[in-house]
């Protein structure tokens, strides 16, 4: 789920930028700070969209640089456990298939992604299901329900899904 959060703050203004203008220099120093950043109540920061900074700092001994009281608001992804989602097959492996899910990709362990019996075919680089009747493979819309979320150090955010639920599964183009 995708939100849009309200943040105060800080912003420091290194000396170096002295002499910009302070809206454009916040907002690089915020994008800087935040985006891509994974916080632990809003979720990952995927945009900075509006700053209103005081133009009035304040000099902190020993730091050449300027730090203003600043307001922003974020667009973050914040995923949350039960949420039905939608998006492309990335990659099929032999262990499952991986899913774009905007600023994150989520992951289907074989086993979860159909009631039925599914065989990986690296020939088509495909799941076959139900012998081979039907098929997942790359580029293939799916929807799927989030039923675990973690965090692994160095990889980040996890997130692993099923479509071994009614209504789930692979999502037929219409014509």
């Amino acid at each position: 789920m995708f939100k849009l959060v309200k943040v105060k703050g800080v912003v420091r203004i290194p000396p170096d930028k002295f002499g910009r203008p302070l809206d454009e220099v916040s907002w690089e120093e915020l994008r800087k700070e935040y985006e891509g950043a994974l916080t632990s109540n809003a979720g990952l920061v995927v945009a900075i969209l509006d700053v209103k900074v005081n133009e009035y700092g304040r000099i902190i001994h020993g730091d050449g640089a300027t730090y203003h009281d600043v307001e922003f608001t974020a667009l973050t992804f914040d995923p949350f456990l039960k949420e039905v989602v939608e998006g492309e097959v990335l990659n099929v492996t032999e262990s499952g298939i991986f899913i774009d899910l905007g600023p994150l990709d989520g992951f289907i362990y074989i086993g979860q992604v159909s009631d039925e019996r599914a065989e990986y075919d690296p020939s088509r680089q495909a799941l076959l299901l139900k012998g081979g009747k039907k098929t997942i493979e790359k580029g293939d819309v799916v929807k799927a329900r989030i039923y675990n979320i973690g965090l692994q150090p160095g990889k980040g955010l996890r997130i692993q899904l099923t479509m071994r639920q009614v209504g789930l599964g692979k999502v037929e183009k219409e014509e």
